[in-house]
């Protein structure tokens, strides 16, 4: 025979117990106001008091419990529907099988409905990728694009470094998942030559995680090496001036710059990208920057495309570059403002752009500094 108590008896019971206790009290104060024997006899009840809070904790309140939830529910639903509708929705499944539980393999138990959108965190990326160059894309944008300096981009790119205008369409470029160097491993290299080449702690290379490096960090000739923050001296880049005759009736220039066009900048300044990049529609005159002569007229498929080196005679000179058209000739006098060209697209070039530079005695300068 079952020995577990009727759940609404218990309730019943739990109904009357603060009365219960009000009129015990009342009875043990009256009797201890009563002399010697009623003190004895408040004590009596207070034994009886306590005998009957023993009892309570003796009941099986595990039958109780289980009998519970579905009268709470029921008064939950009835009080604030609303609520409960706007809760998920519990699934009922079939229990599993535990081994040494006490659940049957009929019995059913509640879980929290599957939520179908689930939020995965944000992996960060260790190991260099490879990305392929787009139309309109140049080195700043792809560096902000992928949250690294441009000089990261340059340094770990081929021919970018000396001239980043080389960038093309289709190029595959290396993009590091930090800011840095990304360093071959050759013969007589330690960890700790690495580190003052590129001006860091051997604790940043060592580091990294995507170096995959345990102590005691042996490296092997071949092996690439991610080292962040690293930097690699800039080297002044020299261009071999015009060496032919100055025409006669060559103009000189007045040491001051105008815009050779109307654009937006593409490209800024850097001692990675000594020029500036203005983005103009095809076709945009393009003027000299100041008064000179015509020193170079070229062409390079694999660079600047159509360009034009004006020599203004006073140690200064100007290279336009990506041009569709040129309107002047080797050895030609010009004027500041004159056209000599059409703006365009020729070269390694991603988009329509006017690459232009300023040269003080072969080497390049910050444009921004003299354009005026």
């Amino acid at each position: 025979m079952s020995t577990e108590p009727d759940p609404s008896s218990i309730d019943a019971e739990l109904k009357q117990l603060p009365a219960r206790f009000r009129r015990a009290l009342g009875l043990v104060k009256r009797l201890a106001s009563e002399g010697t024997l009623g003190r004895w006899a408040a004590h009596a009840c207070f034994l009886l008091l306590l005998c009957a809070g023993l009892r309570l904790l003796s009941l099986d309140w595990g039958a109780l419990a289980a009998s519970l939830p579905r009268a709470a529910s029921g008064r939950v639903a009835a009080a604030m529907p609303a609520q409960v509708e706007s809760m998920p929705a519990p699934a009922v499944c079939s229990a599993p099988h535990f081994v040494g539980g006490t659940g049957g393999e009929d019995e059913d138990v509640l879980v929290q409905a599957v939520v179908p959108h689930t939020i995965i965190p944000r992996r960060y990326r260790i190991d260099p990728i490879t990305y392929t160059v787009r139309s309109g894309d140049n080195v700043s944008t792809i560096a902000d694009h992928f949250g690294v300096s441009v000089n990261t981009i340059l340094w770990n790119n081929g021919n970018l470094e000396d001239n980043p205008d080389f960038l093309s369409l289709g190029d595959e470029l290396i993009i590091l998942p930090v800011s840095g160097v990304y360093h071959t491993v050759v013969k007589g290299d330690t960890l700790e030559s690495i580190a003052k080449k590129y001006k860091v702690e051997v604790s940043a290379i060592t580091a990294y995680e995507g170096n995959y490096l345990v102590e005691p960090y042996t490296i092997t000739v071949g092996q690439k090496l991610i080292v962040p923050g690293g930097y690699r001296p800039y080297q002044t880049r020299h261009v071999v001036a015009w060496s032919g005759t100055v025409p006669s009736n060559a103009k000189k220039g007045t040491g001051t710059f105008g815009w050779p066009v109307s654009g937006y900048i593409t490209q800024r300044y850097s001692e990675a990208h000594p020029a500036a990049d203005i983005g103009v529609v095809i076709g945009t005159p393009v003027k000299a920057a100041d008064s000179g002569y015509v020193a170079l007229v070229g062409r390079s498929d694999t660079g600047y495309g159509l360009h034009v080196l004006i020599d203004h005679g006073n140690g200064f000179q100007t290279l336009y570059a990506h041009l569709s058209v040129i309107y002047v000739e080797v050895g030609q006098s010009v004027t500041k403002g004159q056209a000599i060209g059409a703006s365009g697209n020729t070269g390694k070039s991603t988009g329509p752009h006017l690459h232009f530079e300023i040269k003080l005695n072969g080497v390049r300068r910050n444009p921004f500094i003299y354009l005026k």
